[in-house]
């Protein structure tokens, strides 16, 4: 008979593909660190994904963050560092023993320990690139000397690579031999006799060929050399416009120094849209929800002050038609929605132009043709929801000519929403200013302004 003790640790857990850090799981993890019970930890945490381990690690509170990585020791694995948020991960790494450090850092390839060193302070830096074997601290210290965001920070050192004139039989037992190879590749980088790289070569097709075949007769046809300078941002479209599985890296004299794969790409491209997601909302582009209430208030409140600076400048606008609103009614009762017809009109415009811009997909030769599009889509909008309301308001207050008005301003705002939300963004990245942090409060106050002042001056020459 098994004896109930009321153990949620004891407990049979199931991992959930899609959830792994169901209710259950993270119970039965805090209960072992609650209890001090290391054994039952490192087995509940062995089948967790170190992506897992890192969610873990951001959902619970700091104390039992400190706990669980004191109890979880020298099982700590690299890669919990590399998917850890920036938010809390210098606390994750001031936690561990040095020896724990150690031992995780070495774990891990190059471009992960770049990324890792970028966001800590030199103490910690010197700390880690201390317990680094000399060959890879050289390699990490060369990669920090680039540009922050560039191509150089964002490659790995460790690089498979063969000369051009090496047959499929060479390459593999030069492969078979090898010690130090990358725990992932996905090419044979093919370079000339100035270490120059000049094709690449799939795995697949190196191990369908015969032994006697040429390397260069089985170079793939898309093939991108990345400088060592470029930004990462344009590395990521590069990779998402011509799926491209890894790339060489190359300085200035373009000899190969680095590659970058495909999962350190598309990881730029994931940050890159959950930045623009959190710029148009404004509330700050490393805004976590481990964030302190302190850190989150200093993020969110400069683009609250700046949307009361515009709602001033809305307030002033209706403030000139005091008279007219004071002699009809009605005119505040319906003026709220032009203005928020206008400025949800003018956010969807706004959105789907800030993406076009970050994929390049809104150029000079297409772009007067998107906005003929936008407009075309606000006039066809405005004329259906000006009927709308017209109807409405005369249902309501059974005024014909207020619904005229109304409908006329409604025509105007969406017209106005549809020109402002493409041509906003489009001035402020032709300025060097990123269209994501700014677009919205410039896009809002302006269907706002018009949307009232159509209005209520349309409302004034027509009404009184």
């Amino acid at each position: 008979m098994t004896e109930e003790t009321g153990n949620p640790a004891a407990e049979e857990t199931h991992e959930d593909e899609t959830n792994p850090l169901e209710r259950k799981v993270v119970s039965a993890i805090l209960y072992a660190v609650d209890v001090g019970d290391r054994e039952q930890l490192v087995a509940l945490m062995e089948p967790l994904h170190a992506a897992d381990i890192a969610d873990l690690l951001e959902q619970i509170n700091a104390f039992d963050r400190m706990r669980l990585i004191k109890l979880y020791d020298k099982e700590f694995d690299g890669e919990i560092l590399s998917e850890l948020d920036e938010s809390i991960r210098e606390e994750v790494i001031r936690a561990l023993t040095p020896e724990v450090l150690a031992e995780a850092v070495r774990e891990l390839d190059s471009d992960d320990v770049v990324d890792l060193l970028e966001d800590l302070d030199q103490a910690q830096q010197d700390a880690i690139l201390e317990v680094l074997e000399d060959s890879d601290r050289v390699a990490v210290e060369k990669s920090l000397t680039y540009p922050e965001y560039s191509a150089g920070r964002l490659m790995q050192r460790e690089v498979v690579m063969a000369p051009e004139h090496w047959n499929v039989g060479e390459a593999i037992d030069f492969l078979r031999s090898s010690e130090d190879l990358p725990e992932q590749f996905y090419h044979i980088i093919l370079v000339d006799p100035k270490l120059r790289p000049v094709g690449n070569v799939t795995l697949g097709k190196l191990m369908a060929s015969r032994r006697e075949v040429l390397l260069k007769s089985l170079v793939e046809e898309t093939f991108h050399v990345i400088p060592v300078t470029r930004p990462e941002s344009e590395v990521a479209y590069a990779f998402n416009q011509y799926h491209l599985i890894s790339a060489p890296v190359v300085d200035e004299n373009e000899r190969l120094v680095g590659v970058i794969t495909i999962d350190d790409a598309m990881a730029v491209l994931d940050e890159e849209h959950e930045e623009d997601i959190l710029r148009l909302a404004g509330v700050g582009e490393e805004s976590h929800i481990s964030d302190s209430v302190f850190a989150t208030v200093r993020q969110r409140t400069p683009w609250l002050a700046v949307n009361l600076g515009t709602a001033l400048l809305s307030s002033f606008v209706i403030a000139q038609f005091e008279d007219v609103i004071a002699q009809i009614v009605a005119l505040a009762v319906l003026m709220p929605i032009v203005a928020s017809m206008g400025g949800n009109a003018g956010t969807q415009v706004l959105t789907v132009t800030v993406r076009a811009l970050a994929t390049k997909d809104l150029t000079g030769s297409n772009f007067w043709r998107v906005v003929g599009r936008e407009i075309g889509v606000g006039m066809v909008n405005g004329a259906v929801f000006a009927l709308a309301i017209a109807v409405l308001e005369f249902l309501w207050f059974g005024s014909p000519m207020l619904g005229v008005v109304i409908a006329s301003a409604m025509v105007i705002t969406l017209l106005t929403a549809a020109f402002a939300g493409i041509m906003v963004p489009v001035a402020l990245d032709r300025m060097k200013i990123d269209p994501a942090l700014a677009s919205g409060t410039f896009v809002t106050t302006t269907t706002d302004v018009v949307g009232f002042l159509s209005f209520l001056g349309l409302a004034a020459l027509f009404l009184l």
